[in-house]
């Protein structure tokens, strides 16, 4: 869990992460190399630890994000993002 964002992208695997310096979302409160992160931002505001945790997923965003054609995994984070509440793992 250290290394998923708010949005259930695994830091850790980030390709951009080493290449920018980018601390990650939770350590720069959201304020991406790239701007402001508006998913990081509404679950800091809401104060969960991740999207998973809201009853909105998946919103509009996660699900923006999750698809995009330069940057998704068609969907993959949002299953991490399911699985990450169920009791016991």
């Amino acid at each position: 869990m250290n290394d998923m964002a708010y949005c259930g992208l695994d830091c850790g695997r980030c390709e951009h992460r080493a290449s920018t310096g980018c601390p990650g979302c939770r350590a720069s409160g959201g304020k991406m190399f790239w701007g402001e992160c508006v998913i990081a931002q509404c679950c800091i505001r809401k104060g969960i630890d991740h999207c998973g945790q809201c009853g909105q997923l998946p919103c509009e965003h996660v699900i923006a994000f999750a698809y995009d054609s330069a940057h998704g995994d068609q969907g993959r984070r949002i299953e991490t993002l399911r699985a990450a509440c169920k009791p016991g793992e």
